[in-house]
């Protein structure tokens, strides 16, 4: 169903700041693929690289608590995996946990059809794309870097689309996605005035934050996403596709 508010006038916009999960990508793919493989891989990493130099940073940043032993820590991992937690040292450690699973060929990106060719039409005309999600930028650069090759019937087979991406953000470097000041700090990070960026979600209360910050906004509403309120329908422009974004 459409939105029932009128489309708005883009035509200042010359960046835009897009969400992943249940934007651009399933939020199944997330949950069913994603998050298990981090779960199931973790024994192996904590058993074998617990004091390793190039994990302890990882290890480190959990709380006192959870990092007295492996067995406390896979316990908090998880616990915060199940709640579905957005907290930057959990998406950190997810991130170093799913890079074996991409280079591996276990799994890519699978990328609703609309996004490439759209966002490759945004950035022929110009327009800069970037990315703003609670994921860490590590995770959302492995994402873009092996995008699934629709061409092929290997479901590990990925093509690296990262030159559609001028800039990354995340909870460290942005803060969280539901405070008005994260979208203010996006804005000066991309030397743009706030009303020439257009944010892309499927949460509402992410974008009604970009809004108060001065952002254009837009919901972006997909298969498998927790259902649209009819009020929300009447206050922000909804898409199905951001090929029905007219830019």
């Amino acid at each position: 169903m459409a939105s029932a508010n009128m489309a708005q006038d883009l035509s200042e916009v010359d960046t835009v700041l897009l969400d992943i999960e249940g934007t651009i990508c399933p939020i199944e793919f997330v949950r069913a693929t994603l998050f298990p493989y981090a779960i199931q891989a973790l024994p192996k990493v904590l058993r074998e690289k617990w004091d390793d130099p190039d994990f302890k940073p990882y290890r480190d940043a959990f709380p006192a608590e959870a990092r007295g032993s492996p067995d406390a820590l896979e316990a908090h991992v998880k616990d915060l995996t199940e709640q579905d937690v957005k907290i930057a040292y959990l998406k950190n450690l997810q991130g170093y946990l799913w890079q074996e699973g991409y280079e591996k060929g276990s799994y890519s990106t699978p990328l609703f059809d609309d996004v490439v060719p759209t966002m490759q039409k945004w950035h022929d005309k110009g327009l800069s794309n970037s990315i703003y999600s609670s994921g860490s930028v590590f995770a959302q650069k492995l994402l873009f870097g092996h995008v699934k090759d629709k061409s092929s019937s290997n479901p590990g087979a990925s093509i690296n689309r990262q030159d559609l991406i001028h800039e990354w953000f995340d909870t460290v470097n942005a803060g969280p996605k539901t405070q008005t000041g994260s979208y203010a700090k996006i804005a000066e990070a991309l030397v743009r005035e706030p009303a020439k960026i257009l944010f892309l979600s499927d949460n509402v209360t992410e974008v009604q934050a970009a809004m108060e910050a001065g952002m254009r906004t837009i919901v972006v509403e997909r298969p498998g996403n927790s259902p649209l309120l009819d009020e929300d329908r009447t206050v922000y422009q909804v898409v199905q596709s951001l090929d029905q974004i007219d830019m």
